[in-house]
This record gives C-alpha cells, structure tokens and sequence, in this order.
C-alpha cells in the first residue's frame, strides 16, 4: 500500500526566532481545547478520503509543538489510531524546544505516545544562540540533551551553522561534541535569509559562499567519520534511524496535513488548510517530485516517478542538458535512478534549473 503519514502543525511559538520563515503565531497562554477540536474534525475529513491507507508516521511540527499539552498530544495520538490501521513500528516524532516550564516534558511525551523527539539546540554556544533569538542558552541546552538521550531510544538533533561570524574551528570543535552525544540522527542547517524575516529586514549578510563551502565539506566529512550517513542534502543518520516521515515528503509518498498552512500531497490532489482540495497536474506533480527527490542522496527512482505522475523521467527531463552536467560530474544516470554527485550536491539549484523543462 506505501508509506502514509500525517503531520500536525503546532503554529505557537513563545518569541519568534529572527531567521524563521516558518508560519508561527507568539501566544504564551493559549486555549488548547477548541484547537484541538478543530483537528480532530480535520482528520475525520482526510479520513475519508484515505481510509484504506495505513499510517507509517507521524510527525508533530511547528511552530513549538512541545508546547501541546501531553494529554492533547495523546488524545491526538489514539484518535488517529482509532480512525487509521497504523503500522506496528509507526513513528511519532515531535520537535521539541531545550527550555520549558514544565519539568518532566520529556518523559511525558514520551508517555503520550511520542517515540521520536526531534530537540531543536540550533547551537552550543551562548552567543550564538543570541544571536539566532533562541529563548534557551547553553546550560538548558545540555541538560536537555541528557534528558532526551536517556528518555528516547530514536532521537535527533538540529543545528544551524554558517552563521555571518562563525569561525571554522568554532564549527570543528561543536561538531565533534555533536557526533559524540549519540544522537541518532542529526539535521544540520546552513543559515540562509528569507524574505520577511527579522533578519532580512536587517539587511544582514550571509557568510560567504566558499567559506559556506567549505565549512558545508567540512560538516558531511565529520559526520561520515563518525557513521552518520548523510541521506538528504541536511539530513545524516546512524543505520536505519532516517526520519521517516521526512522521507515521504522528499520521495513523493502520500501525506496529510492538519492546522494552519498544514498542506498534503494525495496522488494529484493537493490539500490545504483548512480542507481544501486541489488537482496538480502531471507536470506539476512531476516539477515537485525532481525538485524534493534530489535533495535525497539515492535521488529519484525512475520507476516510481512514473507511478506517482504518470510520466516518464527520462521522456520529461530536458535531454540536452545531460550530456554536460554528466561530463561536469555533478549527476549520475542510470536505468533505475538519477541522482546527484558530492559535487553536484552544492549546485542543486543549478541541475534543476538544466533538466525542469
């Protein structure tokens, strides 16, 4: 039947961080119960239209969903396993903040039902973690990191680097004592500057892009160093600990969304906060499975882009630009796959660009 998943999207937030571009609301006393309601219908209603679907994942997402209150993360929880046959080994990942007001948050996420927690720490170092607008600083960081790590057996962990005034030995040594914590899995996020954000609003200026280069070769060589594979262009992970429900997103798979700006991907139907439905056509389908399956380190698999769009890869691509970006080593093109090189990896834009017609 295939890989289903549903994500849930918590927009509250307790500051707004200066580089987020994510849709987030600041609320510190929010009325959860009305909230909750209101997904709760939303299920129902995607329930109908994927009732025979078992789920395989589930993702809370953000905004802080760790500012859900356990027992509605619960509630949640077992009205989806009530409504879906979910898969014995279903993931239910949650991203979670350091700081918090409640003192056992872990274990009770862990006791609702959460068997993935994602801790956004971003940094280890106290300036910048002031310069990114976190609201947590180091001590709660690494107090957080032992909670989780003792509490969860599949974990992960983000980080933000490449920031305007990083020093690549800084870099060097925060990622040594990342890969030394144990986490199973790691995200790792240059810093870019979106439209809207505080930052671009600051005019401020990226890092350079060979130090980003650099600093970017630097980070897959560490990890791969110490067993982490670098699955997606962010995303490493020890043996069989990728985030599943990311993979959907990046391999086309089918998903639902509930809360605001919550979408989802059902075949060729697009949906949308809040329970609107559209069609996507095959070329459209076909422009978003290139642009998320590159990003995969295995890249996009010939045979299910047909599945999924109805078209085939190599008829849709725009042929002429192939036989360069081969002799330039940035693809490789197989019967059964295309997929982007190391190098090929930092020009990402650049391949997309030559082979979306």
């Amino acid at each position: 039947m295939g890989n289903f998943g549903i994500y849930i999207h918590w927009p509250f937030c307790l500051s707004k961080c200066p580089y987020c571009d994510f849709f987030s609301q600041i609320s510190k006393n929010t009325s959860q119960a009305e909230i909750i309601e209101a997904y709760i219908k939303d299920l129902n209603f995607y329930h109908q239209m994927t009732k025979e679907k078992t789920v395989t994942s589930i993702f809370f997402g953000g905004g802080t969903p760790s500012l859900i209150e356990p027992q509605n993360i619960e509630r949640l929880i077992n009205h989806i396993k009530k409504k879906w046959h979910t898969a014995d080994n279903v993931e239910i990942s949650l991203e979670a903040n350091p700081n918090t007001n409640h003192p056992n948050m872990f274990q009770d996420l862990k006791s609702a039902g959460i068997n993935r927690l994602s801790l956004g720490i971003q940094s280890l170092r106290e300036e910048d973690l002031k310069f990114l607008g976190r609201t947590h600083n180091a001590k709660e960081a690494f107090q957080a990191i032992d909670e989780v790590l003792n509490t969860f057996n599949n974990h992960s962990m983000d980080m933000i680097y490449a920031l305007p005034h990083q020093q690549l030995n800084n870099w060097e040594h925060d990622l040594e004592k990342v890969t030394n914590f144990g986490f199973k899995h790691i995200s790792l996020y240059q810093l870019t500057i979106e439209d809207g954000t505080v930052f671009a609003k600051q005019k401020m200026k990226l890092m350079d892009d060979e130090q980003a280069i650099e600093m970017y070769n630097l980070t897959t060589d560490i990890l791969a160093d110490n067993d982490y594979n670098r699955y997606e262009i962010s995303n490493f992970s020890k043996p069989k600990f990728e985030c599943r429900h990311n993979l959907l997103y990046w391999q086309g798979d089918d998903y639902v969304g509930v809360g605001k700006t919550a979408h989802g991907r059902i075949g060729l139907k697009a949906t949308t906060h809040r329970r609107k439905i559209e069609s996507l056509t095959t070329i459209e389908r076909a422009e978003e499975l290139i642009m998320m399956g590159l990003r995969l380190q295995r890249g996009i698999n010939k045979q299910k882009f047909e599945k999924i769009c109805g078209l085939n890869f190599d008829k849709f691509i725009a042929t002429k630009s192939i036989p360069t970006l081969l002799q330039e080593g940035l693809i490789e093109n197989t019967k059964e796959s295309f997929k982007t090189t190391k190098t090929g990896f930092l020009l990402l834009n650049y391949i997309i660009e030559n082979i979306v017609p």
